[in-house]
């Protein structure tokens, strides 16, 4: 592959936000071995469960935050609470991608 190729996939890669600096780093380095696996590098876990503001959700949603603070108060999006803390701090991103999946209760979604 040529070094023009190179950096141009991987300003690709890191323009996309679901993607982990070891996951950018995994596919070039089998892009470099042409599609073969590179038996050096360790496996990569997959990140811990990642906490969305309430703003994230609403932008994933495309819709409005008081939308998203109705699925929290009608118990479809279950808000996280810190350890000691009385507020929410935000959600989790599996919940949310779960919803948008379809899974769960969805009545409330064609409000």
């Amino acid at each position: 592959m040529l070094p023009t190729t190179g950096d141009a996939v991987k300003a690709m890669l890191k323009a996309d936000p679901s993607l982990t600096p070891a996951d950018r780093t995994q596919i070039m380095a089998t892009l470099r071995n042409h599609g073969k696996p590179d038996n050096n590098s360790t496996p990569v876990e997959k990140p811990k469960t990642r906490i969305l503001q309430r703003k994230e959700v609403a932008r994933r949603f495309n819709r409005s935050l008081r939308f998203v603070d109705k699925l929290a108060v009608e118990g479809i999006l279950p808000r996280v609470k810190m350890p000691g803390r009385i507020r929410a701090c935000g959600y989790r991103e599996e919940d949310v991608e779960r919803l948008m999946a379809g899974e769960g209760e969805t009545a409330s979604l064609q409000a």
